[in-house]
C-alpha cells in the first residue's frame, strides 16, 4: 500500500510537468460556463449560486426545476473524474427526502435509469449518464449534449412524478 508521504512526492511530480493543473483549470471554467448557461437560459429554474468543486472525485452543481423544487427534490449535473463522464442526478434537499422519493422510486420499479441499491452514503435518487468520455475539443456541441440529456431526464422525472399524483 502506497503511503501518504509517497502519495504527495507523486503529487508533486505530476504537477511539476504542469498538465493537470492546465487541465483542471480548464474543467473548472468549462463547468462555470455549463452553469451560467443553464441559469441564462433556463431563468424560471433555480440554478446554485455555486458550484461544488469537489476533492478531484466529483464537480456539481444543482439545477432546480419548479415543480421538483417545490417537493424538495432537485437535478444535478455532475463530472465524475476518475469515471471521465457527466451524470445527472434526482436528488433529494436532504437524506429524509431522499429515502421517501427513493423508496417511492423503487416500489413502482421504475426502471428507465439507473437506480442506487442503496442510498447509504449516495446522494442520488435516481442517475444518468449523460455524455462517457466527453470530446473537449467542441465545448458548444458538448453543453448541447449535456442540456439536451439533462432536460429529457427533467421531463421524464415530472412525467413520472405526475402519474403517481405528487406533482400536477
Amino acid at each position: 500500500m502506497i503511503t501518504f508521504h509517497d502519495s504527495m512526492i507523486e503529487y508533486q511530480n505530476q504537477l511539476k510537468k504542469g498538465i493537470i493543473q492546465k487541465a483542471y483549470r480548464g474543467l473548472m471554467q468549462y463547468f462555470g460556463s455549463l452553469r451560467s448557461y443553464f441559469k441564462k437560459n433556463y431563468p424560471d429554474y433555480s440554478v446554485s449560486g455555486s458550484i461544488y468543486f469537489g476533492y478531484m472525485d466529483m464537480t456539481y452543481f444543482a439545477f432546480n426545476p419548479p415543480l421538483l423544487k417545490d417537493r424538495k427534490l432537485k437535478i444535478a449535473i455532475i463530472y465524475l473524474h476518475k469515471e471521465f463522464r457527466f451524470e445527472v442526478w434526482l436528488g433529494g434537499y436532504n437524506k429524509t427526502v431522499q429515502k421517501e422519493y427513493w423508496d417511492l422510486v423503487r416500489e413502482r420499479d421504475w426502471n428507465k435509469y439507473h437506480i442506487p441499491s442503496s442510498i447509504e452514503g449516495i446522494d442520488s435518487i435516481v442517475e444518468y449518464i449523460l455524455v462517457d468520455h466527453p470530446d473537449f475539443s467542441d465545448l458548444d456541441a458538448l453543453t448541447i449534449q449535456i442540456e439536451r440529456g439533462t432536460m429529457n431526464f427533467v421531463k421524464d422525472v415530472e412525467d413520472f412524478l405526475s402519474r403517481l399524483n405528487i406533482i400536477e
